[in-house]
């Protein structure tokens, strides 16, 4: 496990997502992560706080730069259910369940990043403007109607494949529908 190479990949991403401009100031990121993926394992089989941990800086980061709010994907063994702050979870209206992440019922990031939120919380589910899914996760159930994939240098993590998204309005209507407003020229006088 070259945990200077993940940090590196990480470091990297967070970058190009805190500087694509794709999350505004008090915006859901879900980060759905298999330690295992990025380890070069199979999905679920060798979890590893070290990486959460590198991880977890990381994305830290990237909340200070953009403002986002950050709630982290469970593996299936609490359904995928999410940690985030009590704060995020009442902002949103999101139902509270009952559960604490531990390295083999929730995942390696869901534990640590558990451990390390100020006042964590479990929700089943939740809308998310943004998300990332590094190890095929399969976060999209956690994204808002409509996905859209963003397109960065930065691939993978470690040995897992890695995927982003945003979310944008659904465009209602038919032909006649508009979706921009007209721009208004100024009059001179």
């Amino acid at each position: 496990m070259d945990l200077e190479r993940i940090s590196k990949d990480v470091e990297t991403i967070v970058t190009e997502i805190s500087e694509s401009g794709h999350i505004k100031a008090g915006e859901q990121f879900v980060i759905g992560c298999s330690t295992s993926e990025i380890a070069g394992e199979r999905i679920g089989t060798s979890g590893s706080e070290e990486i959460a941990a590198v991880l977890f800086e990381a994305f830290q980061r990237l909340k200070e730069e953009t403002g986002a709010a950050l709630i982290f994907q469970c593996c299936e063994h609490l359904n995928r259910a999410l940690v985030m702050e009590r704060s995020t979870m009442k902002e949103h209206g999101y139902e509270q369940v009952s559960a604490i992440p531990v390295p083999k019922a929730g995942g390696s990031m869901a534990s640590y990043a558990y451990k390390r939120l100020e006042d964590p919380v479990l929700a089943e589910t939740v809308q998310a403007e943004v998300g990332i899914d590094i190890g095929d996760t399969l976060i999209g159930m956690h994204l808002k109607r409509v996905a859209v994939p963003l397109r960065f240098s930065q691939k993978s993590v470690g040995h897992a494949h890695l995927n982003t998204a945003r979310t944008r309005l659904r465009l209602i209507g038919g032909e006649r529908a508009v979706y921009k407003q007209p721009q208004v020229e100024a009059e001179c006088d």
